[in-house]
């Protein structure tokens, strides 16, 4: 695929955004939670609130590349206020809503914000808190909090000074977009640091605008397309996916309450999400638990269902023709299960894009045998989300896909992934040798993941270099491969966390999901039981033995699991354990656990 498109992509979001209004201006553009019911807009209709709020932060005094925060959960007053930044030549600066007080006032005060987008009045207490350790703020705008008419204000307050300013200066909005540079300053992200403190990802016009059109030069999406989006936007990968929106034109469906994805699947009917594979995981484990509750002979014709339709793939993947009978039990299938299946996901998905963390390879093809694609894609802040993705076309699983078109991926020392092109960061702000340490001498991000391309470009992540470890025996161990494949084997597995380094044998610190647990008690005789109840039980061990002993089976024997042990609660991100998009922060988890841990080699 030629990459003749990178000389031509739009000079910044801003005239993406206008250019995508005046091609489509009466299409759906966003859909919203109101009510009982969903409110939808055009782009039309979304660029007129847009103009109103860019105008608003100009007459706040808002200049090119300054910076203006979001602090809020995934929502369609997200996506205006971050339109309005841009349409306005300022930076976006993201704030995860979950962020503590003082992380945030840190966040705010390096990046020198001068207004602040609040959801409500918990984000507003956090400013209170500091507001006198940020000089720099002039504003704050809050969508649902208690305004005082002065230092804290409503969005249609800033609507209206937008409108009084436009009043005056009508085409200020073009004027100002048409200035933006695409090498300017567009988003900064901020990323745990290794001293602690967040660290600022400075993100480019140029890369925002070049992740959307190489989307949409590979043909997967139209504006015929509806997306149901409910991914952090304080996060890369939801970024990303409005970059694609304005480049291809689909419509939106937004709404980030993660509880509610799977009713939201149902009603809205996406044809295609992006996700995290812990969404996929749990929903994998609801059914198969669901399906095991009802036993008999509906359980034998699901498994018999599953066993014939990843035959079938595998033909289909091979280029082999299936065989007549076997087309006519896959039909039958189809209609008693797989269909089933994919009614719960609103029965449209043409496919899912998975990212931030590794998906296990058996779970994405027992999903594909349901009729269900999954794409796994790659990619990291530092390169604005997107360094490689299968197509539907090529799909290649246990892989990540291809770069990017118009984007390189080699593999540099130590089998370390390294990648070019406009999607790349400026750097970190403020921090100049850490920049420096985050390219290789001729120019390349290091990622820091492990990985090897195939002879058809295709890449595959083993693990984040940090991660792996060496045991005292001298073999070394990608935990995450472990990992993902309990994930496959358990379907009460919420997280299974492996540790040995430099130790003589393998651990691994296990959360069962709470929802699987309840329904697994209601049929073992111990409905209403807590989780921790649960979880100590000895048929809860017994049951989890099994699975281990299961993931043991396939493995080599230094990676085999000798002990583990059952944590009393699920990760969260609100522990600190999870990251919002859903990784497991593997050092905080160590250290909260470092006793358990030791004890294990005691």
């Amino acid at each position: 695929m030629t990459a003749d498109f990178v000389d031509r992509l739009d000079p910044n979001v801003a005239v993406q955004f206008l250019n995508r209004v005046a091609q489509t201006p009466d299409l759906e553009a966003f859909r919203y939670p109101r009510g009982e019911g969903w409110a939808s807009v055009t782009w039309r209709q979304t660029s007129d609130e847009v103009r109103r709020l860019a105008a608003g932060l100009l007459a706040l005094g808002v200049e090119q590349e300054q910076r203006v925060g979001i602090a809020s959960n995934t929502r369609y007053e997200w996506i205006l206020a971050d339109l309005a930044v841009m349409c306005a030549g300022g930076a976006t600066t993201t704030v995860y809503p979950t962020t503590n007080a003082g992380d945030t006032a840190y966040i705010l005060g390096d990046s020198q914000c001068r207004v602040l987008f609040a959801e409500d009045d918990e984000q507003l207490a956090k400013i209170v808190e500091h507001r006198g350790s940020l000089p720099e703020l002039v504003k704050v705008v809050t969508f649902d909090g208690t305004a005082d008419g002065d230092s804290v204000i409503t969005l249609d307050a800033l609507g209206e000074l937008g409108d009084a300013y436009l009043a005056e200066h009508p085409d200020v909005i073009e004027t100002t977009a048409a200035a933006i540079k695409p090498d300017q300053l567009a988003t900064l992200i901020y990323t745990s640091g290794t001293t602690g403190k967040p660290k600022g990802v400075r993100l480019r016009h140029r890369g925002w605008v070049y992740e959307g059109a190489a989307i949409k030069v590979q043909d997967i999406l139209s504006e015929q397309d509806l997306q149901l989006l409910w991914l952090p936007m304080a996060h890369a990968f939801g970024k990303v996916l409005l970059s694609s929106q304005l480049a291809c034109g689909f419509a939106t469906a937004i709404d980030g309450r993660v509880d509610k994805i799977v009713d939201n699947c149902a009603e809205v009917k996406p044809t295609f999400m992006g996700a995290a594979p812990r969404i996929f995981e749990k929903a994998y484990g609801r059914i198969q638990t669901m399906q095991a509750a009802e036993g008999g002979a509906k359980e034998k014709i699901f498994h018999k269902a599953f066993e014939t339709g990843l035959r079938v793939a595998e033909l289909r993947r091979e280029g082999k023709a299936v065989p007549l009978p076997l087309k006519v039990k896959h039909a039958l299938f189809d209609k008693l299960v797989f269909s089933k299946v994919r009614d719960r996901f609103g029965g449209r998905v043409r496919f899912f894009i998975s990212g931030s963390a590794a998906l296990n390879r058996e779970i994405a093809q027992w999903f594909n045998a349901a009729g269900i694609l999954i794409l796994e894609g790659y990619g990291m802040t530092e390169n604005t989300a997107g360094a490689a993705v299968n197509h539907p076309d090529t799909n290649k699983f246990g892989t990540v896909g291809r770069a990017l078109p118009g984007a390189e991926v080699r593999i540099g020392e130590n089998d370390e992934v390294l990648l070019r092109g406009p999607h790349v960061m400026e750097g970190y702000h403020n921090l100049p040798e850490e920049t420096a340490a985050a390219f290789t001498e001729d120019g390349w991000l290091r990622t820091g993941d492990k990985g090897s391309l195939d002879e058809d470009g295709f890449l595959t992540i083993t693990g984040r270099l940090k991660d792996l470890f060496k045991t005292s025996g001298g073999k070394y161990v990608a935990p995450t491969s472990i990992e993902s494949k309990f994930a496959a084997i358990c379907p009460y597995a919420s997280q299974f966390l492996v540790f040995g380094a430099e130790r003589n044998f393998v651990v691994a610190l296990i959360t069962l999901d709470p929802d699987a647990m309840a329904s697994w008690a209601g049929e073992n005789g111990m409905a209403g039981k807590s989780y921790s109840e649960l979880v100590r039980s000895d048929e809860a061990r017994a049951m989890v033995a099994g699975y281990v002993d299961q993931l043991n089976a396939g493995l080599n024997r230094w990676e085999t699991v000798k002990k583990w042990e059952i944590l009393d609660h699920d990760l969260s991100i609100e522990s600190g354990e999870l990251t919002p998009s859903m990784k497991v922060k593997r050092n905080v988890v160590a250290t909260n656990n470092a006793d358990l841990i030791a004890a294990f080699y005691q």
